[in-house]
């Protein structure tokens, strides 16, 4: 009897993340990798405070530079600006993340309210989910980063001769980017739930995913993210200005970016089709590439949600060489005859360290590009089936999600120099722009850009890795499912 009576509530309402237990949505796809997500930014951030306080007591064990407030500062200072970029990344490949996953429940939220659950109740529960997320990925973080750094503190006491005595891991803010992730990663999981408020019961039947463009493109959707644009493309510009007359000028263009930045990673869905379609023109007129194409475009949001993050990991990096490469050439032109090869190998040295540790933003974001992708395929089952019913090949679809993959990295990459050379430019003229200089020590005023061809050359390649390392698991599991089983699916 209680098999009969179980029967119908099956019918209606599949298990799934909402009805069963209470913690079988982790296993739903793109969990895992938002859990990576935030486990590699607290890391991140544990690792950097404790750097930051071993260099600090390196510091005071040294004779000579022992006394320096301002070194220490600085170091201090670049530790918090770094932690809060991969948080800020990290949030924004979370949001991402989320607003995909909520896409693909469109019809199990829709079942939900059909049966008498609100919109904000779905949503808080979302929310919940979220929060667990961050605190499951912030607790592996801060004892990976922990682990990471006492080895860090071994290496370094074999290599520094002025050993700090008494140094401790225990450090007072230690947990600080582990609880800012947790907290992160809950917002952003808020943020990338709000279509949850716009899903109807009707769309049980529907069984709708993404919005296309027409639904996107209604006029005074985008009103906040043309603001932050606006707003921050004032303040890069008064950046600029200050900056003739204050190095303090870079505090305001960085602000300036910060929103100009947010307000394009917003409003990614008007922005980035443009791109996407001028890239799509270089892969031919064939077949598979024009379905990849237009697979790109058809469903701009969830395009703009993969092509973001690496947007963002390449502007970062891109920025920060650029920047550094401007201040190194104008020391150069500040140097009387030739200069020695080894005046530089300190600022080269730093600039390195700074590399490498932006270029862990960047790995957040990959991984970002690669949950995204896979989780793109697997909502699209229907759609994938329906093609290989009617003629396309396996090798065929292989290639037209790596095509779909290589057009979102080529596209997201060439934003992203081009944002990079233009943020890490304004940050040299707005740092240099009122330093002295020789012969007269007038004010640089306004100072060239210098673009290293190396790191570009090496985000180029790495580009291309990414990609194929991106269209791995969704070419394999767009192949795996008979066209028949994908046709039957929901």
């Amino acid at each position: 009897m209680s098999a009969v009576m179980e029967s119908p509530t099956l019918a209606v309402v599949a298990q799934t993340s909402a009805t069963g237990p209470r913690l079988a949505w982790l296993r739903d796809r793109g969990m895992g990798a938002s859990i990576l997500v935030a486990a590699l930014s607290a890391a991140f951030g544990v690792v950097l405070v404790e750097t930051t306080a071993y260099l600090g007591a390196v510091l005071q064990a040294d004779p000579f530079i022992g006394d320096s407030e301002t070194l220490a500062f600085v170091v201090g200072l670049l530790s918090v600006l770094l932690t809060g970029v991969a948080m800020y990344v990290a949030a924004i490949v979370t949001a991402n993340t989320f607003s995909t996953i909520i896409a693909g429940r469109t019809r199990q939220i829709a079942l939900m309210r059909l049966i008498g659950a609100t919109a904000r109740a779905q949503r808080a529960e979302v929310g919940r989910q979220g929060f667990v997320v961050g605190m499951i990925g912030a607790t592996l973080g801060l004892l990976a980063g922990l682990a990471i750094s006492a080895v860090g503190v071994q290496v370094g006491s074999a290599l520094i001769e002025n050993v700090p005595q008494g140094f401790s891991l225990a450090q007072p803010f230690v947990a600080v980017p582990a609880i800012g992730v947790a907290l992160t990663t809950w917002a952003a999981a808020w943020v990338g739930s709000r279509r949850v408020l716009t899903v109807t019961p009707l769309q049980a039947i529907a069984g709708s995913v993404e919005r296309n463009h027409e639904e996107l493109s209604r006029p005074g959707r985008h009103i906040g993210a043309w603001v932050l644009v606006g707003a921050g493309t004032v303040l890069l510009a008064a950046g600029v200005v200050v900056g003739l007359v204050h190095p303090l000028g870079v505090v305001v263009a960085f602000v300036g970016g910060l929103l100009s930045f947010t307000g394009l990673a917003l409003g990614s869905v008007l922005f980035m089709p443009p791109v996407l379609r001028l890239v799509g023109r270089m892969f031919g007129s064939g077949a598979t590439a024009r379905l990849a194409a237009e697979n790109a475009l058809r469903y701009p949001e969830r395009s703009s949600r993969m092509a973001i993050g690496v947007v963002m990991g390449v502007t970062l990096v891109t920025m920060f060489a650029v920047a550094l490469e401007s201040v190194k050439q104008m020391l150069i032109t500040q140097v009387d005859g030739e200069t020695p090869a080894e005046f530089f190998t300190p600022f080269d040295a730093f600039a390195s360290v700074m590399m490498v540790l932006v270029a862990v933003s960047a790995v957040i974001a990959a991984v970002g590009l690669v949950n995204l992708l896979t989780i793109g395929v697997v909502q699209r089952r229907r759609e994938l089936g329906l093609l290989r019913s009617i003629g396309l090949s396996n090798r065929q679809v292989r290639r037209m999600v790596l095509l779909e993959a290589a057009h979102i990295t080529v596209a997201a990459t060439l934003t992203g120099l081009i944002l990079g050379m233009t943020y890490g430019w304004i940050a040299a003229q707005s740092l240099l722009g009122s330093v002295p200089t020789l012969p007269d020590f007038e004010p640089a005023g306004l100072v060239a850009p210098h673009v290293p061809w190396l790191p570009v050359l090496i985000i180029v390649a790495a580009t291309a890795a990414l990609t194929l390392v991106a269209a791995a698991t969704p070419t394999r599991l767009a192949t795996r499912v008979a066209p028949v089983d994908a046709l039957a699916a929901d």
